[in-house]
């Protein structure tokens, strides 16, 4: 194969994923293969599932080597569980925010926002320091992050107001049909989960009604409260200072756009994109803070286990030029009151 001046194969220079490995790189590629898939317990039925997967585990690893070795972005990517997924494979089973239809968003009820009056918000806020966030969850293969997102928000409001740090239940918004809006692990809002724990008088705990990862039929005698709320409230849209107030008081839910490749694999630093607007998943702000190059951030708190980004966090640049912020995460946020 021709090498440039630099000594590098046109196909690096190009990052050029079709291009044959050596035989020396490719050993070195089933190597890491291995590796991966012994660190996650991935097991293949058969050689042709696993010739296929390789390929794919392959183009997604070198991709990743050629962005964190290329121009600094500010965020690097990683070797994560989702290594053997197409982007097209990962955005079904993990990105499950279904968004609302226009005239849904048009028609939702008046903002009244408790936390408008906020003035003199820190510069720094990080509520996992202040000991009102569980650890990182994982939502494995069924679609409801909507769950995680609205129950790490009642987590946090109800440490804040009765000083106990709680797991609370997912799996109990998961099982139950949340007025034919919610639909388990095929995605829902978390808007409509607060309804229901508001009208259902509370939400249980993770020890009594644990996480399956998949839906069942409702355990209405586990499903003793653990944790009650009175309501909840929008953030004004596509304002990320209001936003900021918000999170400056509680741990918000929040839509974004989280399909994307780079999202797929992030690993560190502040991330920059690339992403749109179109609202496929759901997180909780955790906090926020500046990079120490001067670039703003959101602390977000995702649900796909600690191998996951900043160990199951990610850090999403803030205050950006396009007012639904960054991914969207400015256009539908909302918290529990307690």
């Amino acid at each position: 194969m021709p090498k440039n001046v630099l000594g590098l194969s046109p196909c690096f220079v190009h990052l050029d994923f079709t291009c044959p490995l050596s035989p020396l790189n490719e050993e070195h590629m089933l190597k890491r293969h291995e590796e991966w898939m012994a660190m996650h317990g991935r097991v293949y039925t058969d050689s042709a599932e696993h010739e296929k997967l390789f390929a794919i585990f392959k183009e997604n690893v070198e991709r990743i080597d050629a962005f964190n070795n290329g121009v600094e972005k500010g965020y690097k990517l990683g070797v994560n569980k989702f290594a053997d997924l197409t982007n097209e494979e990962f955005r079904s089973p993990h990105i499950s925010y279904r968004c609302q239809s226009f005239e849904l968003m048009s028609n939702s009820k008046p903002v009244n926002f408790y936390h408008g009056n906020v003035t003199a918000a820190p510069t720094i806020v990080d509520w996992r320091k202040k000991g009102v966030v569980t650890s990182v969850k994982d939502q494995s293969s069924c679609g409801c992050c909507w769950a995680f997102s609205a129950v790490a928000a009642i987590e946090g409001i109800t440490t804040l107001k009765k000083g106990k740090l709680i797991s609370l239940s997912e799996q109990q918004l998961v099982d139950y049909d949340i007025n034919g809006e919610n639909e388990g692990c095929e995605g829902g809002f978390m808007d409509t989960a607060f309804q229901f724990i508001k009208s259902n008088h509370g939400l249980t705990s993770e020890a009594n009604y644990p996480y399956q990862g998949s839906e069942g039929a409702c355990r209405k005698e586990e499903a003793n409260p653990a944790a009650t709320i009175t309501g909840y409230e929008d953030v004004p849209p596509n304002n990320e200072k209001a936003l900021l107030q918000a999170v400056a008081n509680q741990l918000v839910s929040v839509a974004i756009e989280g399909s994307g490749w780079s999202f797929q694999f992030y690993k560190s630093g502040v991330f920059l994109g690339e992403c749109d607007t179109y609202l496929d998943h759901a997180v909780t702000l955790v906090g926020y803070g500046t990079n120490s190059d001067g670039t703003k951030y959101w602390f977000a708190k995702n649900s796909w286990g600690t191998n996951w980004g900043e160990k199951g966090y990610m850090r999403l640049e803030r205050d950006v030029a396009a007012k639904e912020g960054l991914c969207g995460v400015a256009m539908k946020a909302s918290y529990p009151l307690a």
